[in-house]
């Protein structure tokens, strides 16, 4: 059986007890049905996966839990993976988030293009990104990483700069085909998606300009929450654990 994994944003410490916040002791209480004397894992992004029991499970909501001694996974990639994503609507964006979690994505950053569709400001723009991170929050608990992807606040996508590492967006048309990776540096890799009518023109020049390659991944085009994954499984395969 899969063991339960609860990531919590504080601090943890060996042999330490600690009252849970109200979301997480909700999901272990109310939705897994958890008792005082179940365990399960704990962890924090601190690279460390600290085992729990439940002390207490009050009718009120509180949970205490009682820390083991923490464990070092070997579950991160070796890769520095960025993902420059174009925002695209609703679920497309949850599915594209949760699935490069699980496939090892270090940082997320969602860009505005000339087609892209959505459009955020103020509150909305920052209820969406709450929304995201606990995407990639329970995509980690899910996938047994001990990280959670950072899921930055959406740019212009003209706003991302000259890349630090190697760069590159997919391109139907590109010029650097998966066979042809290993020759570049694999350290730092920036991979940008566009929306779903593609990259225009004028952004896939100011790429180019920023230093960044044309990747062709085949002779399909990809939908926008595929194309994030599909560069991901190369780059794992290419350069990272699989």
């Amino acid at each position: 059986m899969r063991n339960t994994r609860i990531h919590i944003d504080e601090p943890l410490r060996p042999d330490a007890e600690l009252t849970l916040p109200a979301a997480a002791a909700h999901h272990l209480v109310r939705v897994l049905r958890l008792r005082p004397g179940d365990r399960f894992m704990l962890f924090n992004g601190d690279g460390l996966e600290y085992p729990g029991e439940l002390t207490e499970a009050s009718a009120r909501g509180t949970c205490r839990v009682r820390l083991g001694q923490p464990l070092a996974r070997s579950v991160e990639s070796p890769l520095n993976i960025t993902l420059v994503q174009a925002i695209s609507r609703g679920e497309r964006m949850d599915w594209t988030i949760q699935k490069t979690t699980e496939l090892g994505v270090s940082r997320i950053q969602p860009v505005f293009t000339e087609r892209c569709e959505v459009r955020l400001t103020g509150q909305r723009a920052g209820k969406r990104l709450r929304h995201w991170q606990q995407v990639a929050i329970a995509a980690a608990e899910q996938s047994g990483r001990v990280r959670v992807p950072r899921i930055e606040a959406p740019i212009a996508l003209d706003k991302i700069g000259s890349v630090a590492g190697t760069g590159l967006f997919l391109d139907p048309a590109g010029d650097v085909r998966p066979g042809d990776l290993g020759s570049l540096e694999p350290a730092d890799l920036v991979v940008v998606i566009g929306p779903e009518g593609g990259l225009s023109v004028a952004e896939t020049r100011q790429l180019r300009q920023a230093g960044y390659y044309g990747l062709r991944l085949g002779p399909r085009v990809l939908r926008t929450e595929t194309a994030g994954p599909a560069a991901l499984v190369v780059l794992q395969t290419v350069f990272g654990d699989w």
